[in-house]
């Protein structure tokens, strides 16, 4: 049976995320909205809590705790609370090097990992959306072709985090094999990083077109070597941690409008009061609890090794509808409030509304 009180590491972890959110990401999560701007001496910050180097084994430089997919969508529920865009390019090392934990060679190991364990930020990321109108994260148009001792990608990426300073870019192509993951240097020839892309939301986090056009890679690059990588898992931890993330956002959004309602005074009564309102709260309430939980039961099952590609699937869909109807009610509560910018609900509105498209963009 599923158990999903949380025991003493978790709720440190839990508190410490939260604290941590309040005094750096939400200080800095207006003004980094408004310039398009993502602060580096957050992502530094982010570094120095140990949430890379605390998942990697002693023997690759790390701590050694027990990895665990529950464990890190509580950080990143916390972290998304305190700004989703700053979160997703905080965590954005996880893009690289969750796949190498979970599926690379010994050999792959022991050649990056040791770099997620340093003092400093090691800015690295994943390319796996495309730009179509309908993504398919299994028919990928990106491709890898062995040719003469090398993968050989070509294809188009696009919403790559950080990909203008990544030192390593890991792209997933479909190969002879199925899907396939290359770790891809930065500045690797046949690779080239476009324009900054903008987006309604999410605008703190620098997104990019990635194109490949016959770049080659060596085969030893390719994630779990001739094994591959478990695709479906990977794709599966990525949707729960974009669940807690959304419940992060959704709670931020509805903690807000409840404080707002209780000290706003309409016809001599605070406008909780009014039935319409103290629905939407009510509302609001249930959803982010829901919500929880889903992307909870699903970590549960990855945690024990199960296939948890339902739970996984189920969280992203109900958590990217519930987090439109939940910032959409902060708004609507706030009133003519609700739609001006020095008030976070409409940002938290913004970003809301990228869960429908995202994939990728964050891992357990």
């Amino acid at each position: 049976m599923a158990d999903f009180s949380l025991n003493e590491e978790q709720k440190l972890i839990q508190e410490t995320m939260r604290e941590f959110a309040q005094e750096e990401f939400r200080k800095l999560a207006h003004e980094s909205d408004e310039s398009s701007t993502l602060q580096e001496d957050a992502l530094e910050k982010v570094c120095a809590l140990g949430i890379f180097s605390s998942s990697i084994p002693e023997e690759y430089g790390g701590h050694e705790m027990e990895r665990s997919a529950l464990n890190t969508i509580i950080m990143a529920e916390e972290l998304a609370w305190g700004d989703l865009s700053i979160a997703l390019g905080a965590l954005s090392p996880l893009l690289m090097m969750t796949p190498i934990l979970e599926s690379g060679t010994e050999d792959q190991k022991k050649k990056w990992l040791p770099n997620f364990c340093g003092e400093s930020f090691y800015a690295s990321t994943a390319a796996l959306m495309e730009p179509r109108v309908s993504f398919d994260p299994f028919a990928l148009q990106t491709t890898a072709e062995e040719r003469g001792g090398k993968a050989v990608l070509n294809g188009v990426k696009c919403m790559v985090p950080l990909a203008d300073r990544a030192r390593q870019i890991l792209v997933y192509a479909k190969g002879a094999s199925g899907m396939e993951a290359y770790i891809v240097d930065g500045d690797a020839a046949g690779l080239s990083v476009g324009e900054r892309e903008k987006y309604m939301g999410l605008r703190a986090l620098p997104l990019f077109t990635v194109t490949l056009k016959d770049c080659e890679v060596d085969l030893d690059r390719r994630v779990g070597g001739e094994k591959g990588i478990d695709y479906n898992r990977l794709l599966n931890l990525s949707r729960a941690s974009l669940c807690a993330m959304a419940v992060g956002i959704s709670r931020a959004s509805h903690e807000y409008a409840l404080e707002y309602a209780k000290e706003r005074v309409a016809f001599g009564e605070p406008i909780a009061y009014r039935q319409s309102i103290a629905f939407m709260l009510a509302e609001s309430a249930m959803e982010v609890d829901a919500m929880r939980l889903l992307a909870w039961r699903a970590a549960w099952k990855l945690d024990r090794g199960e296939d948890a590609t339902r739970e996984s699937t189920l969280a992203k869909r109900y958590c990217a509808d519930q987090t439109m109807k939940v910032t959409d009610y902060g708004v609507q509560i706030l009133g003519g409030h609700g739609y001006i910018r020095e008030h976070p609900v409409e940002r938290w509105f913004r970003n809301g509304r990228s869960f429908a498209a995202l994939e990728g963009l964050a891992i357990a």
